[in-house]
């Protein structure tokens, strides 16, 4: 039998402000631009592209700026 080698990834908690429950759709859209923004900044700082859809294209943009179509 082949033995697996399993990897332990770190549980991080959410940064959700509040309960969906009990946010407005002002509150939930400022919150979602922050991840976006958030999100972006993580995977430039490992050198990673930003992969997004857009009117039905897959894109990649990368920290310098650049942008290109998968």
């Amino acid at each position: 039998m082949e033995q697996v080698n399993y990897i332990t990834l770190p549980i991080k908690r959410g940064k959700l402000p509040a309960n969906f429950e009990n946010m407005t759709i002002e509150e939930i859209k400022a919150w979602e631009r922050t991840m976006q923004k958030e999100a972006g900044v993580y995977l430039f700082s490992i050198g990673q592209p930003l992969v997004y859809e857009k009117d039905g294209i897959m894109i990649s943009q990368f920290a310098n700026g650049s942008i290109s179509s998968i």
